[in-house]
């Protein structure tokens, strides 16, 4: 039987997660947890990313275009960020700037892009590692405009060819390579897709879930493997790391992408969350990996969290 992407990922990462050396599960401990997913946390920000800004193109393509550079949370300790925000809440901050003064992004506009516009619109240093990132979001943000040509140069067109269904989208969205976000671990292949899969997730936010918003199968989207929700299980005991993986973070080493141990980060992390959500049910209740993720990063904003370093990997993928 042929199955699709969503349940592809599932079974790989749980195949990660029982063979796993650098990262490993607390199973008696996520019951307990499971309960303190209702509960209300104090830190919750707005995401820039879950909200409609103009008509349906301009919603459009503004969720895609910043999900196309929602990346580099590995270079945000190098980034000049604005006063009181994140990485990501600076990047999305800029975007949304640019479009109050420019007007709605578009496929034209896409493809033009060059470092110089990055800088412009993210307000960076010329350092090394910020630099570097201002020509992935370039490259990143020119192969979404060359992507979208082959949907007659509309994001509208585009979420609508994936039929309501967001691992279509995540699908098509694979055939750009930064979305392409699928590693290899001992022989096995690990598609973990956090960018496309959070496209999906926040299209649905945008627009309330109804029209270019409604995917009949969202709440079979995973958890969108990065570096902030396994930091949040492992503070709170749900993930246990090796004594070495925790003295590279703390020394802010990057964990290469695609090795091991960063694999095992995502992939265990996210195979944890499936059990949460498991658990969340088996407690009566009723979320969906994806709400977990959010309850899970937003709890991250918080200053226990923020007082131990996660892990940084300087990728495209996250």
């Amino acid at each position: 039987m042929t199955t699709d992407v969503l349940a592809r990922i599932r079974t790989a990462c749980a195949q990660v997660a029982a063979q796993a050396t650098y990262v490993h599960i607390d199973h008696e401990k996520l019951g307990n947890y499971a309960r303190t997913l209702s509960q209300l946390d104090d830190q919750v920000t707005e995401d820039p990313g879950r909200q409609r800004i103009g008509d349906d193109e301009s919603a459009a393509a503004f969720v895609i275009a910043l999900d196309a550079i929602n990346f580099g949370s590995g270079y945000f300790p190098y980034l000049r960020k604005r006063e009181g925000l994140s990485g990501y809440h600076t990047v999305a901050g800029g975007l949304r700037d640019r479009v109050t003064r420019h007007g709605p992004i578009t496929a034209d506009w896409l493809r033009e892009v060059d470092v110089t516009t990055c800088n412009e619109i993210f307000d960076q240093p010329d350092t090394q590692f910020a630099q570097e990132l201002m020509g992935l979001f370039a490259i990143a943000l020119r192969d979404l405009g060359e992507f979208v040509a082959g949907f007659d140069d509309s994001f509208v067109t585009f979420v609508r060819a994936s039929d309501h269904s967001a691992a279509r989208l995540v699908e098509q969205l694979d055939r750009m390579p930064f979305f392409r976000d699928l590693a290899t671990y001992r022989g096995l292949s690990v598609p973990l897709y956090k960018r496309a899969q959070i496209t999906a997730f926040d299209l649905a936010q945008a627009f309330s879930g109804s029209d270019l918003g409604r995917f009949d199968d969202l709440h079979r989207l995973t958890m969108f493997a990065d570096n902030l929700v396994p930091h949040v299980l492992r503070v709170d005991g749900v993930l246990r790391f090796s004594d070495d993986l925790v003295a590279r973070i703390e020394r802010v080493d990057n964990i290469e992408a695609g090795s091991e141990p960063e694999v095992e980060i995502r992939a265990v992390g996210l195979h944890a969350v499936e059990l949460l959500q498991h658990a969340v049910s088996a407690l009566g209740g009723s979320m969906t990996s994806g709400e977990i993720d959010s309850v899970l990063w937003n709890r991250g904003a918080g200053a226990r969290y923020k007082a131990i370093p996660r892990h940084r990997s300087r990728t495209v993928f996250y």
